[in-house]
C-alpha cells in the first residue's frame, strides 16, 4: 500500500490531457512521470516491491509503454522480458490472440518461444482501463503455459472495471494511482 504522500507525488507527476483522443476523455499521460527520474524510480520500486525476492521468470510488457516500464521491472527482478505486440510486428514464429477494445477487436502476439510452460510471469502496462488488452495478454500467456503471477499498472481507471476483470480471472493486480472517470 502506498503512503498518501507517495501516491500524491506520483499523481502530480502524471499529466492529464483533456479531450484526447476524443471529447470527454481525460488522457493520463505518464511520459511526464517517465521524464522525472525520482518519480520513475519510485514508481518502478513500488511496482516491484511485492515480488522482491520471489521467483519471477519473466516480465511481459504490453506495447508500447508497457515495454518501458516492463523493462525496468524485469531489470529490478533479475527476470527476462517478453514483448507483447500488435499483430505483424514480431520477426519470428509467434502465437496470436484476438481481444476486445472499446470500439472493436484487435490481435496481439508474442514469440512462440518467449515463455516456457510453468514460468512465473508478471504482466506490465502503464494503465488499466476496461481491461480488454490486459485480459487478452493474460489469456495469451496462459495459452503458452505460463503462470501469471500478477499484473501491475501505474494507473488505474477504476470506473472502467479493468482491474476487477483481471482479479475475476484470479490474477493479483497492483496499481499505484487511481483516477476517477475515463
Amino acid at each position: 500500500m502506498l503512503t498518501p504522500a507517495l501516491e500524491n507525488d506520483l499523481k502530480a507527476a502524471i499529466r492529464t490531457i483533456p479531450d484526447y483522443p476524443k471529447p470527454g476523455i481525460m488522457f493520463r499521460d505518464i511520459t511526464t512521470l517517465l521524464g522525472n527520474p525520482r518519480a520513475f524510480r519510485r514508481a518502478v520500486d513500488e511496482l516491484v516491491q511485492p515480488w522482491a525476492g520471489a521467483k519471477i521468470d519473466k516480465v511481459a510488457g504490453i506495447e508500447a509503454r508497457g515495454f518501458i516500464i516492463g523493462g525496468a521491472v524485469a531489470h529490478q527482478l533479475s527476470a527476462g522480458f517478453v514483448p507483447i505486440r500488435k499483430k505483424g510486428k514480431l520477426p519470428h514464429k509467434s502465437v496470436r490472440i484476438a481481444y476486445s477494445l472499446e470500439y472493436g477487436i484487435d490481435e496481439m502476439e508474442m514469440h512462440e518461444d518467449a515463455v516456457a510452460r510453468g514460468e512465473r510471469v508478471i504482466l506490465v502496462d502503464d494503465l488499466i482501463a476496461t481491461g480488454g488488452t490486459a485480459e487478452g495478454a493474460v489469456k495469451l500467456l496462459r495459452q503458452m503455459g505460463a503462470e501469471v503471477a500478477a499484473a501491475v499498472f501505474m494507473v488505474d481507471l477504476p470506473d472502467l472495471g479493468g482491474a476487477h476483470k483481471l482479479r475475476a480471472m484470479n490474477v493479483p493486480v497492483r496499481t499505484l494511482v487511481a483516477f476517477e472517470g475515463h
